[in-house]
């Protein structure tokens, strides 16, 4: 029987419970190829990659959770945090705008 997206996704955080975090990455990642639209699954993704270092893959789950949830201001506080680590200011700064437009009641799409 295959296990859903969210069952999967409960694995990754039970995984990061115990401070596994390179395992929670791959339910994480699993939650993601049974559900490509799972936005908790990418948004989880991108957090547990930027704690293990692989930041420009982060940045990429972090991109898919923003398009798939373009209205949640904390995807893209994230992927401003991810975009800093990686040295790219510019790009940090328009996610974050992104938050704060968010944040006072805004849409962006």
């Amino acid at each position: 029987m295959t296990q859903s997206a969210h069952d999967l996704y409960d694995e990754g955080n039970g995984k990061i419970a115990i401070g596994d975090i390179e395992s929670a990455a791959e339910f994480y990642k699993k939650s993601t190829e049974v559900d490509k639209d799972f936005f908790d699954g990418w948004h989880a993704l991108g957090m547990a990659l930027m704690k293990i270092g692989k930041t420009k893959e982060a940045i990429g789950a972090a991109l898919m959770a923003t398009e798939i949830s373009p209205n949640d201001q904390l995807a893209w506080t994230s992927l401003s945090q991810m975009y800093m680590k990686n040295g790219q200011i510019a790009e940090a700064e328009s996610a974050k705008s992104n938050a704060t437009i968010l944040g006072i009641g805004g849409k962006l799409k």
